[in-house]
């Protein structure tokens, strides 16, 4: 199942980045959002109600992520608040990058891989930077928006390609 979440977060950090360096209007941009957080809601559900909490822990990281985005951008709203969400996201990547890339979990059945470290702290410093931008109000320009489409491809295309076509 993560292949097929992170096909779509590729996707969708691919089309952020995309629409904010081609200045399309928030709510156009926001459709690919709703169906990989609707997604990732789904397949998320599936991993609690088969009792796979950490992956459904983390999974919903990413769902609420695209959710949030998603109503922001068709309401206009204020940053802030999901400044704050990846603030809180980009700590806990941190932990699930050094979990999973360097320390492993016998509990969990994770075994350390350090591409897992490389693409969890990717994502850490994805997140990070609406904390950053949007409440230490220090503006990056066009480096985010190329960061997001740098780190969908690299972050979540790709692997979940590789996943699908069991290569991973």
């Amino acid at each position: 199942m993560l292949g097929v979440c992170l096909l779509f977060v590729g996707i969708v950090l691919i089309n952020n980045g995309m629409c904010t360096l081609y200045h399309v209007d928030g709510r156009s941009a926001a459709v690919m959002n709703i169906f990989t957080g609707g997604l990732s809601l789904f397949i998320n559900f599936v991993n609690l109600v088969q009792g796979n909490y950490y992956a459904a822990g983390t999974g919903l990281l990413f769902c609420f992520t695209y959710l949030f985005v998603a109503v922001n951008k068709f309401l206009n709203a204020n940053p802030i608040p999901f400044a704050w969400f990846s603030t809180f996201v980009a700590v806990n990547a941190v932990i699930f990058g050094t979990i999973e890339g360097f320390i492993g979990s016998a509990a969990l059945d994770i075994t350390p891989d350090l591409r897992w470290a490389g693409i969890w702290y990717l994502w850490a410093i994805l997140w990070g930077t609406s904390f950053v931008e949007d409440i230490c109000g220090t503006k990056f320009g066009k480096f985010v928006p190329c960061l997001q489409v740098f780190e969908g491809v690299v972050t979540a295309w790709i692997p979940g390609v590789m996943m699908l076509l069991q290569i991973w």
